[in-house]
């Protein structure tokens, strides 16, 4: 059974950077990709990004394409993302999710197992 931990939310400026990790446990982690969604108040859980089992495909939502980064260390089970240039409305929940089958999806109705979430706040 995989379980996953976010790590990394927290508060800060417009124009900032915070990194998020999320930590696997319970499965070989190189065996499914993942991926980070957010959902803000008020709203519905929206894609950010995805990674490939290997981190060789990535893939980003529009809002967040040039600023945010995608990347995972299959030896540390982590999977990471890098968010430069924040902006208030990113502002969210920031939740990884696991995928385990054989397609690459950027859909949340795809994942198979989610985290609990770390809270990203940017203030203007």
């Amino acid at each position: 059974q995989v379980q996953l931990v976010e790590s990394g939310g927290g508060l800060v400026q417009a124009g900032g950077s915070l990194r998020l990790s999320c930590a696997a446990s319970g499965r070989t982690f190189s065996s499914y990709a993942m991926g980070w969604f957010r959902q803000a108040p008020g709203k519905e859980r929206e894609f950010v990004s995805a990674i490939s089992r290997s981190g060789g495909t990535t893939s980003y939502a529009d809002s967040v394409k040039g600023r945010f980064t995608i990347s995972r260390d299959n030896a540390k089970n982590t999977v990471y993302l890098q968010m430069n240039s924040l902006k208030p409305e990113d502002t969210a929940v920031y939740y990884c999710a696991a995928d385990f089958s054989p397609a690459f999806s950027t859909r949340a109705s795809d994942m198979d197992v989610w985290g609990k979430g770390t809270l990203v706040t940017v203030s203007s």
